[in-house]
């Protein structure tokens, strides 16, 4: 489902759960015509308030602990891509030859690091980039200043260069742990969206047209809210994921005249 695009899986659920739905309410309707004089609306009246909003309070406080999960990923990406970036610039301190073989590695790193995104978006690590990364992190333990100048840029960009060993670390782990919702999670979350339904369903009206269009109206509810917690399950995938652009934005530094 990870790889469903965001309108074709905001479409086959609203398909899916309205047309579902309206089955099981024509279903209901031909079964138990005495439910349609509403003689159980009053227990409806007093039971579906409550389980609307324990079900309203579930799926915010869901979206709103996924959307943190997208929001760190993010940074985590942007960090990765600012320490990438702040090396590239002032290279020329360090003379023509080491300026240009630690260009040439940074220039590797960020092509490789953003060519690896479908796949590290996932978790899984690509041999290129870290072979790139590497021979950065040789160049770098290679250089030897030759005055106040060079060594005060090389420790800063060793530093930079640790921050961006550990963004790129904490970014494979939190694209290959935040997986959305436990099973257990989910179990509730249907359980829940059912009783919202089924609420919906059995509650008394004489007037089929008006009780389909009720019963749809919760029914895109209910799957726009499964949407929106399926699309925020993996902050590196999806339209409302993070993006490679800061490992993009590596390679406009390098490339930008100098």
């Amino acid at each position: 489902m990870i790889n469903v695009p965001s309108w074709l899986l905001l479409a086959g659920l609203v398909a899916g759960v309205v047309g579902g739905t309206a089955g099981v309410q024509a279903f209901v309707r031909h079964r138990f015509p005495r439910l349609r004089q509403g003689r159980q609306n009053e227990v409806a009246q007093f039971v579906f308030p409550v389980i609307a909003v324990v079900y309203g309070f579930l799926v915010g406080f869901i979206v709103l602990a996924l959307w943190g999960q997208v929001n760190t990923a993010d940074q985590t990406t942007r960090t990765e891509g600012a320490m990438a970036a702040q090396m590239a610039r002032g290279l020329e301190v360090f003379g023509k030859a080491e300026s240009a073989r630690l260009r040439q590695g940074l220039w590797e790193y960020g092509r490789a690091a953003a060519a690896e995104w479908p796949g590290a978006a996932s978790g899984r690590t690509a041999p290129e980039a870290e072979r790139a990364l590497n021979r950065l992190h040789t160049a770098y333990e290679n250089l030897e200043p030759r005055n106040d100048t060079q060594r005060a840029f090389l420790t800063s960009s060793l530093a930079s260069l640790k921050e961006l060993s550990r963004a790129r670390t904490e970014r494979l782990l939190e694209a290959r742990t935040n997986t959305g919702p436990p099973l257990s999670l989910w179990m509730v979350i249907f359980l829940t969206s059912g009783l919202v339904l089924g609420f919906s369903v059995v509650f008394g009206c004489e007037q089929a047209l008006t009780h389909y269009g009720m019963v749809g109206a919760v029914s895109v509810l209910v799957a726009a809210n499964l949407f929106l917690v399926t699309e925020l399950s993996y902050p590196f995938l999806g339209e409302f994921s993070t993006s490679p652009e800061p490992l993009r934005a590596v390679l406009q530094v390098l490339s930008s005249p100098r």
